[in-house]
């Protein structure tokens, strides 16, 4: 449900004070133009331009007025910001006392608001449902002097309605998305739905084309359309995971945002049953095996040109097939170095631990903790065309036209070590492995090393210094765990404030010392705390930034690699040498105003 605040409105309307735009009617272009003049919010030379363009295209199309004047990109005169759609929009909701909404489609039960009003009688009047309970409808307008409806539709429902004024742009996108979306899952629910197997197709990487059906039966398109919709909208969310989870009457469509999981939509269990099924055609994976685990991958390219492409996993459930569509958007997993939230220092580290011609390099952390994103820009970074960069991985990530790639197939007998024997005699100068499950794995990659390669891989450990043990556990030989291993780095994932709303806050001492423990960290002068606006989706928080623990294997630590090696004296040992413990990078964090102590706190491992 969409929440809103709420201020007092009388159901006759507007006040008489704001006459001059026009009761009962819809806004004209020149009534807003004479009263932002009257306000002081535009100088009368950009008036007449306004004026001038509404001639022009008048005809052509039918644009809102704030939109035609927000187009214009000017310049308030009052304060020098730019006139932008939600500034007018909230003098607008001002004019009218009404409150002001910025929609979010995430916390709208867009299944219980079309059901309120059709969508022909919204688009008449401009209106669109954003929030009902069994006594109250909210309904959003941008079109708050125009109340023919008010009466009428208050009777028929014989519920209290509350307006609030909301942007045009975001109305007729929403007024669109909610009811097209809506009225294909009634169909689909009503067709009988028929989806072909998608097997034949044998090329790794297939591109779908959002908005465009494809190959597909006709009772297939309002499928496609809600597959489609359900891409597009995660991907305007900055989803990390789409999860597909069906239920015995509606399953939910959860996203992973920022880490957090949200409930955005539900969907009748038959057409989630047609979602999954169509989610595995593109994804080509066996229609007719619902009994096992599946994995696959879809390559999308959206209206606006840009390409993503999914990682999909399937689990039997007590239901149905449950999906899990892990979103890989090239513009967010490769980053620069500072981007990944590398310090100066960091930075110079890690150059000089992957800028090596040789030697191991392990990215250690638990899942969902960055890893991917770190060792995809470390190898769009080394990967120039005088080196040959080859990985093997399972499953390939993100297919990058950089690297030459290997998929895992244990079915064959193509595991790990396989892998990395095949790769050792294609002439590489780095090898990527996905991660370091076995003893054989770490054999090869050990053998890869002496023989003069650079290996970067993965390992499930919770600090640096427990990655040597792992090795050791594994059985692998310290005396070659000596000669290769250069460096470990743990790291994890942390919520960075929103840069448009984050405010200044009194710093918890208790909470600093708590969180720096025993190593002396100077308090910052400063730190900030979450406040919530339009763009963190009133969260307060916006993206993700890492925290870093960077172990170099210096000659001390080297001679500390035995058979019966202390892990505590090792971890003494690597911080005496330079290593900086996750604590002390989360620390930086806070005091650079990036994060909060409670946000780093809750993924930093337990102190022992």
């Amino acid at each position: 449900m969409a929440t809103v605040p709420q201020r007092p409105q009388s159901a006759a309307g507007p006040s008489a004070g704001v006459s001059s735009l026009g009761l009962h009617r819809k806004l004209e272009i020149d009534a807003v133009l004479t009263v932002l003049r009257h306000d002081g919010l535009i100088v009368e030379a950009d008036a007449l331009k306004v004026r001038a363009d509404a001639r022009s295209a008048r005809g052509k199309m039918e644009l809102h007025p704030l939109a035609l004047i927000a187009s214009q990109k000017l310049i308030n005169p009052r304060d020098g910001k730019p006139l932008s759609l939600e500034v007018l929009t909230q003098w607008l909701a001002d004019k009218a006392k009404l409150p002001y909404l910025k929609i979010d489609p995430m916390k709208i039960d867009a299944a219980a608001v079309t059901q309120v009003i059709s969508q022909a009688y919204a688009q008449r009047y401009r209106i669109l449902p954003v929030a009902v309970s069994p006594g109250q409808v909210t309904i959003a307008t941008c079109e708050p002097f125009d109340t023919r409806w008010l009466a009428d539709l208050g009777h028929i429902l014989r519920r209290e309605i509350h307006r609030v004024v909301v942007n045009p742009v975001d109305l007729n996108r929403y007024l669109a998305e909610f009811y097209g979306v809506q009225r294909s899952i009634q169909k689909a629910n009503d067709a009988k739905l028929d989806v072909h197997d998608g097997r034949g197709i044998l090329n790794f990487e297939q591109l779908l084309e959002l908005g465009k059906s494809g190959d597909i039966g006709a009772d297939d398109r309002h499928v496609v359309h809600i597959v489609d919709w359900l891409l597009q909208y995660a991907f305007d969310q900055r989803a990390s995971d789409i999860h597909l989870e069906p239920r015995r009457d509606t399953s939910p469509i959860r996203f992973r945002i920022d880490g957090v999981m949200h409930k955005v939509f539900e969907l009748p269990t038959p057409v989630m049953t047609a979602v999954t099924a169509r989610v595995k055609i593109l994804g080509r994976m066996d229609l007719a095996e619902k009994r096992r685990p599946q994995d696959g991958r879809i390559k999308t390219r959206s209206g606006e040109g840009r390409e993503v492409e999914l990682r999909l996993s399937t689990m039997p459930t007590a239901f149905g097939e449950k999906v899990v569509l892990r979103i890989f958007d090239p513009d967010i997993v490769v980053k620069e170095f500072r981007q990944l939230g590398f310090s100066m220092d960091e930075e110079i580290l890690w150059r000089s631990l992957v800028e090596r011609p040789h030697g191991i390099v392990l990215v250690t952390g638990p899942t969902g903790s960055g890893k991917t994103t770190t060792l995809y820009s470390t190898l769009k970074h080394l990967a120039t065309p005088d080196i040959n960069v080859c990985t093997v991985e399972d499953p390939i990530e993100m297919v990058s036209p950089e690297f030459n790639q290997m998929q895992v197939q244990a079915g064959i007998g193509l595991d790990f070590a396989t892998g990395v024997r095949t790769l050792l005699r294609q002439d590489p100068d780095i090898i990527m492995i996905g991660e370091i499950r076995d003893l054989e794995t770490a054999q090869m990659a050990v053998q890869a090393s002496l023989t003069g390669h650079l290996v970067l891989s993965t390992l499930h450990t919770n600090d640096a210094p427990t990655a040597v043990t792992r090795l050791l556990d594994l059985g692998a030989p310290h005396y070659l765990i000596q000669s290769t291993l250069t460096g470990v780095v743990a790291q994890r994932l942390i919520r960075t404030l929103c840069p448009h709303c984050k405010v200044e806050t009194a710093l918890d001492v208790r909470a600093w010392d708590a969180l720096v423990h025993r190593w002396r960290v100077l308090a910052p002068e400063r730190v900030y705390g979450p406040k919530g606006c339009l763009e963190c989706r009133n969260t307060g928080f916006l993206g993700r930034t890492g925290i870093y623990e960077m172990m170099r294997i210096s000659p001390s630590i080297r001679q500390m690699i035995t058979a019966t090696m202390d892990l505590a004296k090792l971890s003494e040992t690597a911080l005496v040498d330079g290593m900086r413990p996750l604590r002390v990078s989360a620390a930086a964090q806070v005091a650079r105003g990036l994060t909060t102590i409670a946000e780093v706190v809750g993924v930093l491992p337990p102190i022992e």
